[in-house]
């Protein structure tokens, strides 16, 4: 018995060495809907698939929809399984990504030998599932990938015993600089559809000199729709209290698109006074896009805003710092589990020899 544990640990060993240890990510089913923090998911698992890692999408759900309509047929060729198909295999040397969101898949795996982190993009999210008093460490999860240090400060202030590290959002090429003049259309996201409407219903009723100008609700639109209304629009609005980095507003820099928006509740890093127009209260947001397309109007917005904002979005286009930056994360952590099994290996053959 004790022979066969140990061809168990030398082949996991193996396994780790040559990066065929699975490295499972849980995703939501946005029902074809485009949403960023699924799409960070999906490009860390692809950047780990193109460097011979072997990750695997892990879904609810056998209706799972995917992500081909909004990101590309390739993100498909990911390995993809249920869990609702109940044939997971999972080895001591594998690892389990787990978005902090569902923290009761957590408890469900706790018991699991494998290795065991969160990604939390969304640090508003963090407890809304967990039981009061409960921290992800309680769960074996004792590491957390998130996508920014003000995000890091905050998280490590409340999970005790859990480690960090920063791997930060890769924004598209697709998300480049219009060629031609902007159409009077204003592209809005906003974290919740009556914010969308309301600003729209008072702008409006507000300034009715401005009827005929379009907004855009973003919502529901794949990528590429995506990625093209932002291009045809002279200004971008943004609301969203609890984001904790806002790829919204950054794609619109890329697109070379300004970007007027109430500042969160975590001022994200990248935020400066002069790659966007923010602002504190909501309430003004109306006053302050009829003031813009004034300037619009007259061809008076600075040049500096425009440029601020695609120098903003640059520095999140690179896709092979982002690349790297997953690959030496995850060869940490599969380097980590196996000396781990090494030690195990190596006190169990000492106590065969005695």
């Amino acid at each position: 018995m004790e022979q066969e544990t140990i061809l168990k640990i030398e082949q996991s060993i193996k396994n780790l060495e040559s990066r065929d240890a699975r490295i499972y990510f849980l995703v939501q089913d946005t029902k074809g809907n485009a949403k960023a923090g699924i799409r960070f998911i999906y490009q860390m698992a692809k950047s780990l698939k193109d460097n011979g890692f072997n990750p695997i999408i892990l879904h609810e759900t056998k209706s799972y929809q995917g992500v081909a309509d909004w990101m590309g047929a390739e993100y498909m060729e990911i390995p993809h399984n249920a869990i609702e198909n109940q044939n997971l295999q999972i080895s001591p040397e594998d690892i389990v990504v787990i978005p902090e969101i569902y923290g009761h898949v957590m408890e469900q795996i706790s018991k699991l030998p494998c290795g065991k982190i969160v990604l939390c993009q969304a640090y508003d999210h963090m407890l809304e599932t967990l039981s009061p008093g409960v921290s992800w460490s309680q769960y074996g999860f004792m590491k957390c990938i998130t996508t920014s240090d003000l995000q890091k400060e905050h998280i490590s202030k409340i999970m005790k015993n859990v480690s960090f590290d920063i791997v930060e959002p890769l924004i598209p090429q697709i998300f480049n600089k219009k060629e031609k003049p902007a159409k009077p259309i204003v592209c809005i996201h906003t974290r919740e559809p009556r914010d969308t409407m309301k600003i729209v219903k008072e702008f409006y009723l507000k300034y009715p000199q401005y009827r005929w100008i379009t907004f855009r609700d973003m919502r529901g639109t794949n990528q590429e729709e995506f990625a093209r209304l932002l291009k045809e629009s002279y200004v971008s609005v943004w609301v969203d209290d609890t984001s904790a980095f806002g790829t919204y507003p950054i794609e619109s820099m890329a697109a070379g698109t300004p970007v007027i928006g109430k500042v969160p509740n975590m001022k994200p890093d990248w935020m400066t006074d002069s790659n966007g127009v923010w602002t504190y209260e909501q309430n003004s947001l109306v006053d302050i896009l009829a003031e813009f397309t004034q300037n619009w109007l007259e061809d008076n917005i600075s040049d500096q805003l425009y440029g601020t904002g695609l120098r903003t979005a640059e520095r999140f286009k690179d896709a092979e710092y982002f690349t790297s930056t997953v690959v030496k994360h995850f060869d940490s952590y599969l380097s980590i589990r196996k000396n781990s099994f090494q030690e195990q290996l190596d006190k169990m053959k000492l106590t065969e020899s005695e």
